[in-house]
């Protein structure tokens, strides 16, 4: 790109850095100069861009080269790579997505791009990849999140999306002002808040908890690990076993009830179902009340904990704040139902500083305010195949072609995919059972990934096409969750042979007659400036100014407005009739019919506690004592550069270290 640049900045999920460069290579990432609580994950970077697991040209599986028409899955994964050259690569991959679209049709094809990709506008892997194939007329997606999903799937029915939550969840700012107690379920840890979806110029969540706490704000944090609520919060801490979220808050909603706690009013003007949810509290359904003792047997906690927590939550305006990991877990969805059921007997929703929240600390732009800038990005097109899975079914996709399977109350089959293309994400990191994705794996005619490095996504790929990363080609951070704008100028040549994903589907376009519909006649400049003509538009008529194309490159740069300060569903309590949620009643579903009436065996029509399949509360629990949390790792954003330094220094032995409780280490002779 020639726009003129004073300096190289570029912006990472994890922060953004003015770019060190020497004799063509990167010495160091760093950080903004406003950004007063930088992440350190950067200086995993600059060693690994050239170093040996780097993929340098496009590389073929031995044995799928060798079968082109009869490729042996079964060896994928175990086999070396033979490079070939790029006209080759391209014309190879080109013709087989040309086989199977004529011999099975586009629905055999599932694009994989799942993952933080790239916090550029325009070089997104998950935009590309999609676009190319709408065009190439379809692929079976997937749908939700790793993240989130269980959340994303039961809100919609309880309380709207959970999109709309996280945009507009409670900001810091009114919390400080307005709060007064802050109820964990799963803490808000500093560590994940290191990253955020889009990128991050200025990590605030530091601040704004020391500021929240000093203003006088209390926290109780539940959960295992210590280091999920910050030290200075001076958070009382209680440690239910893990995955007995939901039975706590049946006995602290019991509670509520029993001492006349509860806001009725609010409940029968902006709730509907809690008469009905009211039995199986009380025990009158089933014989057993949800009360305090029953909740401690259920979670190693004190009754009394519990009831004191109550009479506390009930006295104090009061935020119920629930972190993605209550979601993940079996029933996880009763725990985000029974949390907004809970914050609504408290009847503080729609309030500054209370109410209910989703995910503080997951990400850095949650519960921060920032400016809704409607940024452009690459546009994807329609696409063809209806077919789709929920993005954790992966492998069951693979496995089970043609079987049904259900999904939010309805029944699909699975297609039958006959090629894997991934560009964006690793599902060997996010997967839940890595053994049977390996063998689910070994399923398609074909896999095409491209990668940056020999991770396990390339090693167990048919087709190898190495990408180009973020340091060596220019783009735009610009939103949805970032209050600056970052240029993102090509630091250095990219490594190798390496190409961007615009550079390699707009070859296989050209091959398969689709260049023309593909490119819309630009390079990378020329959609860069297009995208971002269109957002200075939409920003203009939103009131907010944003700079030449020339001149963001110049300043490197550029902070937005500060965002308006608002309560989650403010306006929802303030006139329900004139603001209704877009849930079926318009009001918040203690009771949901049209969950009843899916017919699950474990949903009924309101939250209810149901054992998970494994936890320390278990008859197996005698056997197997033990229960791993497997957190978000503090040194990388989930796999990516651990094979950087950073990472590797907190490593033993080239290997994570597991923390285990010191009672339980004494009690198994473990010293370290």
């Amino acid at each position: 790109m020639t726009l003129a640049s004073s300096r190289t900045t570029t912006a990472t999920h994890w922060g953004a850095y003015e770019v060190e460069v020497e004799n063509g290579r990167v010495r160091a990432l760093r950080p903004y100069a406003g950004d007063r609580d930088p992440s350190p994950i950067s200086d995993g970077v600059p060693e690994v861009l050239d170093g040996p697991l780097r993929i340098r040209r496009p590389a073929i599986r031995k044995g799928w080269l060798e079968r082109a028409r009869r490729p042996d899955a079964r060896r994928r994964g175990g086999e070396p790579f033979v490079e070939v050259p790029w006209d080759e690569a391209l014309d190879l991959v080109a013709a087989e997505i040309e086989r199977i679209r004529a011999q099975h049709g586009n629905q055999a094809i599932f694009a994989g791009s799942y993952g933080w990709a790239s916090a550029g506008r325009f070089h997104h892997a998950n935009s590309q990849i999609h676009r190319f194939l709408n065009i190439a007329g379809g692929y079976t997606r997937s749908v939700n999140t790793y993240s989130h999903a269980a959340a994303e799937v039961i809100l919609p029915h309880v309380l709207g999306p959970l999109r709309k939550l996280l945009d507009e969840a409670a900001d810091w700012p009114s919390i400080a002002e307005h709060g007064g107690l802050v109820v964990m379920f799963g803490g808000v840890p500093l560590k994940n808040a290191q990253v955020n979806s889009g990128g991050v110029t200025a990590h605030g969540l530091r601040a704004a908890l020391e500021t929240a706490r000093g203003n006088g704000v209390r926290f109780v944090y539940l959960g295992p690990l210590e280091d999920d609520a910050a030290p200075f919060l001076d958070a009382r801490w209680l440690q239910p076993r893990p995955n007995t979220d939901t039975a706590v808050m049946l006995g602290i909603a019991h509670t509520l009830v029993e001492e006349g706690l509860e806001d009725r009013p609010f409940l029968e003007r902006y709730t509907t179902g809690f008469d009905r949810f009211l039995p199986y509290l009380r025990g009158e359904s089933d014989g057993q009340p949800k009360d305090a003792t029953w909740a401690g047997r259920i979670s190693g906690l004190e009754p009394e904990a519990i009831r004191h927590l109550a009479r506390e939550m009930a006295g104090r305006r009061t935020l119920v704040s629930v972190s993605w990991s209550l979601q993940r877990q079996d029933h996880g969805e009763m725990g985000y139902w029974m949390a907004v059921t809970l914050a609504a007997m408290l009847g503080q929703i729609g309030l500054p500083g209370g109410g209910f929240v989703s995910g503080l600390g997951a990400e850095e732009f949650i519960g921060k305010p920032r400016p809704r800038v409607p940024f452009a990005s690459l546009p994807r097109g329609d696409n063809g195949v209806d077919d789709f899975i929920p993005v954790a079914r992966i492998a069951d996709l693979l496995l089970h072609p043609g079987e049904p399977f259900d999904y939010d109350g309805r029944r699909y089959v699975y297609p039958d995919i006959r090629m894997v293309y991934w560009a964006g994400g690793n599902p060997f990191h996010h997967h839940q059972d890595l053994n049977r994705l390996v063998r689910a794996w070994r399923r398609p005619d074909t896999v095409v990934v491209h990668e940056h490095y020999w991770n396990a996504l390339a090693r167990h790929a048919d087709v190898v096409l190495p990408a180009a990363t973020f340091l060596e080609r220019t783009d735009i951070a610009a939103g949805p969750h970032d209050d600056h704008v970052v240029a993102m100028r090509q630091a250095i040549s990219p490594v190798g042979e390496s190409r961007t994903d615009y550079q390699i589907f707009g070859g296989l376009a050209e091959r398969l007659g689709l260049g023309e519909a593909f490119t819309e006649g630009r390079d990378a400049e020329s959609w860069l400036r297009h995208l971002w003509d269109r957002s200075r538009q939409r920003a203009a008529e939103a009131g907010i100014e944003l700079p030449s194309l020339e001149d963001l490159f110049e300043k490197g740069v550029h902070p937005l407005p500060p965002g308006t300060r608002h309560a989650f569903l403010e306006a929802f309590r303030a006139d329900p009739e004139a603001n209704p949620l877009p849930t079926p009643s318009g009001l918040i579903e203690i009771f949901s019919e049209t969950i009843r009436d899916f017919g699950l065996r474990d949903m009924p029509g309101h939250p209810v506690w149901r054992e998970p399949g494994e936890w320390l509360g278990a008859e197996a629990a005698g056997r197997f004592p033990l229960h791993l949390v497997s957190n978000q790792p503090r040194t990388k954003l989930h796999s990516q550069y651990d094979h950087g330094p950073h990472s590797r220094a907190a490593k033993i032995r080239g290997r994570e270290p597991v923390l285990i409780h010191p009672g339980d280490a004494r009690a198994r002779g473990i010293q370290d």
